[in-house]
């Protein structure tokens, strides 16, 4: 299996899509951290919904690290064009030959974007840190990375993004084709997601959404779109993501078995 994974990653790794991507994220990421920066402290009015925390207030540092699991959505995008690209370019043909229980192809490619979802991690928690620990100290405040929920985000990030990875390769061993699996993925995180957050009536059902499990993982102590105590437990949150991983793989092994591969 480690030769697999190895060999899944040297797939990836030798063309330009994974840099690409995570360049990408990092910008927006970049710019969704340059926000919260700009208008920390603003005091709502006439009602409005509660404005951001200042720097100095330690639940800022909260809301800036939470900025990392923005890149979910590129982790999930890499997952499908790992599973997608072998069907669009007919190398699947080659890999089946090579190792014909498909179930240990697509557990590699799990393992594989597991590791990717990581990386990724790692360098959006890198530039987010610096940037946000920069900013608080400028304005006069302190940083404890032991408490205000600091250790429990960070790993929120780390599972969401790597999690999001295994949901994309096994959202795409079950569509196969790449254009649909990448619309269907962006339009669920982006459009069906954001309506379950937005309306109260459905935060219920939010809750058990990939969305819903990715902030339960974080449960940061600001609004996020979801009341505190719609969310499921953050231990709840990693083993939904989880849960909708290997659900889609398990029933992607099984039509992947019972279906050409042309």
């Amino acid at each position: 299996m480690t030769a697999l994974i190895r060999a899944e990653l040297q797939k990836l790794f030798t063309t330009r899509i994974w840099w690409a991507m995570l360049i990408v994220m990092l910008l927006l990421v970049g710019l969704n951290l340059f926000f919260i920066i700009a208008f920390a402290g603003d005091t709502p009015q006439n009602g409005a919904a509660p404005g951001l925390p200042g720097l100095e207030d330690p639940s800022w540092l909260q809301m800036a690290l939470s900025v990392g699991s923005s890149g979910t959505i590129f982790t999930m995008i890499l997952g499908i064009i790992m599973m997608t690209s072998e069907y669009r370019y007919q190398t699947i043909t080659g890999t089946f030959l090579t190792t014909p229980r498909r179930g240990r192809v697509i557990a590699a490619k799990l393992g594989a974007g597991v590791l990717v979802g990581l990386l990724f991690a790692v360098v959006a928690l890198v530039v987010v840190g610096v940037v946000a620990v920069t900013a608080v100290l400028i304005a006069g405040g302190e940083v404890s990375f032991t408490e205000s929920r600091v250790p429990q985000i960070a790993i929120g990030v780390v599972a969401s993004l790597a999690l999001y990875a295994m949901f994309g390769i096994g959202l795409g061993a079950l569509i196969r084709n790449q254009i649909a699996a990448l619309i269907g993925g962006i339009v669920w995180a982006y459009v069906i997601e954001s309506i379950f957050a937005a309306i109260p009536a459905l935060q219920g059902v939010g809750k058990w959404l990939p969305g819903g499990g990715t902030q339960a993982l974080m449960s940061i102590d600001i609004d996020t779109g979801l009341g505190e105590s719609q969310l499921l437990p953050a231990w709840g949150g990693a083993l939904l993501l989880v849960g909708y991983a290997v659900l889609f793989a398990v029933v992607a092994n099984l039509t992947t078995t019972k279906r050409d591969i042309t």
